[in-house]
């Protein structure tokens, strides 16, 4: 057996990892999410694809990171960039071919990485050969789509209800050949799917089988709360004062088109499914943003049978605006609500749907969020550029592609828009951030590349790269597992998290709150050991791994985020 010191100067190093000995090969390790537009572009057409991907996968196995998620690469109209499915069991071939995928996936198993595809079951493109053959009312695919009568005011037709779609308007646009309404909770072109037809329900347990006998992994669900809708078809009610459009999606309580019931039993029957498929067990992580605000419907997708009900807190529930004590209600009301069993936590740190974290807290905080992630029990899931410290790209409204954002003009855009947190991964200082080696890429890449790459980063002994590095050894070592957790306020202006495995094994991160330095006493406050060293420290701290500190007295810098130990450091000095 390794001896102590010698244990953690290699989890310092990033160069041993904990490998869980469960099935549940996620538990305390990262996740990350690749969006495969803006990765790597390996035949210079400025649009990222599979090839590219494989080529950096020794970046992925470096950080140490258990597994990574690829947002849809199958064939698509690119109407909402690969999220309208025309075909769920083929790559388009903007990204490649079977082949390409293949030959990642024997990649990444080499490397002892996992493989994770978006499954979007919600609805399909309305180039699906499926739509086509709903509208022309061809059994069984007259049933795969939801398919309603419209209503008749005042001798004008009208849709069937005032339900709106996420991307504004109408969720329910007129067929003429069929004479019917279809429902598309997103854009027209991606027609909702009806699970209530069961030769539906096989065709995506089919689609989920062809991927794991490819040697897929698990599946991330899109969408998963619209899966369903009340049978009834009411009309939703309408928030009163919101100050919005009328036509905007946040008009409305949803309670007649998320977290049906049935969803949660469709969830159920893929996890039965997937269960009975051969080699390790298959994650399913599920994208719900009901949020801390709906937590009830949140916990049930656990009991369900998903592994990683994506917890959002840090994306739709937090800001720069929010205190310590913010922290600590949103961060217990999570943990002391997730249902008794063998379940994990999980801590979503960014993803290609919101703003970077270096917008939503701002670039000093930035590293801030991971190291929460890191310390607290469970999964941490970071997406591709966090590791960096990658910032949002300003993009005018000509450049604007994201539909979400074209739908809302060119004064609201920028309010609404995608597209800055998708810009391309900033590999180094060469042509397009070394993503492509066209100067033309989909989305424009951020001018800071210059400085902000992760080639510049490697080469120094501190920067986002190298924390991000220890914080994923941190947490996937065992030096974490079987450890109790306590989240303390140290003041009013100061988060501390505590991980205690024994006396001499405890971890401890400290977030300054306030914009200036305060001095605290945190032995007092958390009952911690009196001299400790620092184990990784912010980019904006800037604290020397080994600093030893007096916890009695502690200075903390505006903004600081550090995380100390009494564990043998020695490795440090």
């Amino acid at each position: 057996m390794l001896g102590y010191v010698t244990l953690i100067s290699l989890i310092a190093s990033g160069i041993v990892g904990h490998s869980a000995a469960t099935q549940e090969w996620w538990k305390d390790s990262f996740i990350y999410q690749i969006y495969p537009r803006s990765f790597k572009d390996s035949n210079g057409d400025g649009i990222g694809d599979l090839n590219g991907i494989t080529s950096k996968l020794d970046h992925l196995a470096q950080l140490n990171v258990s597994a990574f998620w690829i947002s849809p690469i199958f064939v698509s109209p690119m109407v909402d960039f690969g999220y309208d499915i025309a075909n769920f069991t083929n790559i388009d071939p903007i990204f490649g071919s079977l082949t390409d995928f293949e030959l990642l996936v024997k990649k990444a198993k080499s490397l002892n990485l996992k493989v994770i595809l978006d499954f979007v079951p919600n609805h399909s493109s309305d180039k699906h050969p499926w739509f086509e053959k709903s509208i022309k009312r061809i059994k069984p695919y007259d049933n795969y789509y939801v398919w309603k009568d419209g209503k008749i005011v005042n001798g004008v037709r009208q849709p069937p209800n005032n339900w709106i779609s996420v991307f504004r308007n109408s969720a329910w646009t007129w067929n003429e050949q069929r004479k019917q309404y279809y429902l598309h909770h997103f854009t027209s072109a991606q027609p909702d799917l009806n699970y209530r037809s069961a030769e539906l329900n096989e065709e995506m347990k089919n689609v989920l089988t062809f991927w794991t006998n490819r040697g897929v992994d698990g599946f991330r669900i899109d969408a998963i709360i619209l899966a369903f809708e009340d049978s009834r078809f009411p009309d939703e009610p309408v928030i009163p004062n919101t100050g919005l459009p009328s036509n905007d999606y946040n008009t409305l309580r949803h309670i007649y088109t998320q977290h049906q019931n049935e969803t949660y039993q469709l969830v159920q029957s893929w996890r039965k499914h997937l269960d009975t498929q051969p080699g390790s067990k298959k994650i399913l992580m599920t994208e719900s943003y009901s949020g801390l605000k709906e937590l009830t419907e949140s916990m049930k997708y656990y009991q369900y049978g998903s592994d990683v009900p994506f917890n959002f807190m840090l994306i739709t529930d937090l800001n720069n605006h929010s205190k310590a004590i913010d922290f600590k209600r949103s961060i217990d009301k999570w943990i002391n609500n997730i249902p008794k069993g063998d379940y994990q936590a999980n801590w979503v740190v960014d993803n290609h749907d919101n703003r970077r974290v270096t917008s939503r807290f701002g670039v000093k905080r930035a590293d801030q969020m991971t190291m929460i992630a890191a310390i607290l029990p469970g999964i941490g899931v970071i997406y591709n550029g966090n590791e960096i410290g990658m910032e949002d790209t300003w993009l005018s409204w000509n450049e604007t592609v994201d539909p979400v954002g074209c739908v809302a003009g060119p004064i609201d855009y920028q309010f609404t828009s995608r597209d800055p947190a998708r810009t391309p991964f900033q590999w180094d200082n060469s042509t397009s951030a070394g993503f492509s080696t066209s100067n033309k890429t989909w989305l424009r890449v951020n001018p800071n590349y210059r400085t902000l790459n992760l080639a510049a980063q490697k080469s120094v002994s501190f920067s986002h790269y190298t924390i991000t590095k220890k914080l994923i050894a941190l947490k996937t070592s065992n030096l974490m597992i079987n450890s109790t957790t306590e989240v303390i306020l140290v003041g009013e202006n100061v988060l501390g998290i505590v991980r205690r495995k024994s006396k001499n094994s405890l971890f401890v991160l400290l977030i300054n709150f306030l914009d200036t330095p305060i001095t605290i006493d945190a032995m007092s406050w958390m009952n911690i050991p009196e001299i400790m060293s620092v184990y990784v420290s912010s980019l904006e701290t800037k604290i020397p791994a080994g600093t030893k500190v007096n916890t009695s007295k502690l200075l903390l810098s505006g903004a600081a985020s550090i995380i100390i130990t009494n564990y043998s450091y020695n490795y440090l000095q």
